[in-house]
């Protein structure tokens, strides 16, 4: 696997004034750090996170520390959209490649990523399948390839595409670039499926807590219920 440079070139005190820098952060949230670590070492992770535990930020970081281009697999125009805005907003050179593009659009994304101008680069997977796209990404200087939302690969996930299993050929295209796979859902059957169709080379496995403070249950007998609403809004003005 590749070293860019390797971990060690970057001090915690350097990672956490990055992240001060770029997104206005003073700390980091659970195993953040570590993921981001992993990605500037050269290794192949697969990184399982609640949903608003912050796994862009663990792609988005390295890809502003690191020479070339991150390409991020992500299934939705939307999503892509989203990230894109807020990575420009905070300084990162951002772009998508989907079919929303005027071929301007296109072809001005396709000119800053020939010249080194992109950190990130937002496309869906097919994408990926379209003709001559391979070709077309062995000629940028990628640095690493983030797949978001990676339980859309495996059978067993609730959303599988089949465009997604096109992402296999990864690993054998592109041996030099470490692969992290993100995704906020996945059994024990989804996890070993995504690790085996992506093929990772001796990943990192992290699994965060789905544990989240500020969401709770509070179950009430259904008595008097616009009477029960009233009063709930009541107490929750503002």
């Amino acid at each position: 696997m590749m070293e860019q440079g390797g971990a060690g070139r970057w001090s915690d005190a350097e990672l956490h004034g990055a992240l001060a820098r770029v997104f206005g952060y003073t700390a980091f949230r659970p195993h953040q750090i570590e993921i981001v670590k992993g990605v500037l070492g050269g290794h192949d992770s697969l990184s399982i996170m609640p949903t608003g535990g912050g796994k862009s930020l663990c792609f988005q970081l390295p890809s502003h520390l690191m020479d070339g281009v991150c390409v991020v697999i992500s299934p939705l125009i939307s999503l892509m959209k989203d990230q894109v805005d807020a990575a420009c907003a905070n300084g990162l050179r951002a772009a998508a490649l989907n079919s929303s593009l005027s071929p301007g659009e296109h072809r001005a994304v396709r000119e800053a990523l020939a010249s080194g101008e992109l950190d990130l680069l937002y496309i869906s997977p097919e994408r990926l399948s379209a003709p001559g796209f391979w070709d077309a990404l062995a000629s940028w200087p990628v640095s690493f390839f983030a797949v978001d939302e990676a339980h859309c690969i495996s059978q067993w996930g609730h959303d599988f595409r089949p465009d997604y299993l096109a992402l296999s050929g990864l690993v054998e295209r592109f041996p030099q670039c470490p692969v992290a796979a993100f995704t906020a859902t996945a059994t024990p059957e989804v996890e070993r499926d995504i690790l085996s169709r992506l093929g990772l080379r001796e990943p990192r496995l992290i699994r965060a807590s789905f544990d989240r403070p500020n969401l709770f249950y509070h179950v009430l007998p259904k008595e008097e219920p616009h009477a029960q609403l009233l009063s709930f809004l009541g107490g929750h003005e503002g």
